[in-house]
C-alpha cells in the first residue's frame, strides 16, 4: 500500500479532521483514507432536475424552432 503525504494544509481543517475523527471514533489518518476514498472512487451524482435546472436560458422556443426542408416529406412516403 502506498503512503501519502499532504503538506501545507490550513490548521482549521486539521482541527476539523481529527474533530470529525473522534466523533466517529476512528484515527484522523483512518478518517482521510475514508475521504479520499469516498470522493475518488465515489463521486456524488447529481439527481436529473439539478442537472436540468442547471442548463442556462439560451434563448426563446422560437429560435429552436424546427424548419422543414423542402421535399423532406417525399423522403420518407
Amino acid at each position: 500500500m502506498a503512503n501519502l503525504v499532504v503538506r501545507n494544509i490550513d490548521e482549521s481543517i486539521v482541527r476539523a479532521l481529527k474533530a470529525k475523527s473522534g466523533e466517529k471514533g476512528i484515527s484522523a489518518q483512518a478518517l482521510h483514507r475514508q475521504i479520499l476514498a469516498d470522493t475518488l472512487l465515489n463521486p456524488a451524482k447529481k439527481p436529473f432536475v439539478e442537472v436540468l435546472a442547471s442548463i442556462p436560458n439560451v434563448g426563446e422556443d422560437a429560435d429552436f424552432e424546427r424548419i422543414q426542408d423542402a421535399g423532406a416529406d417525399d423522403v420518407f412516403n
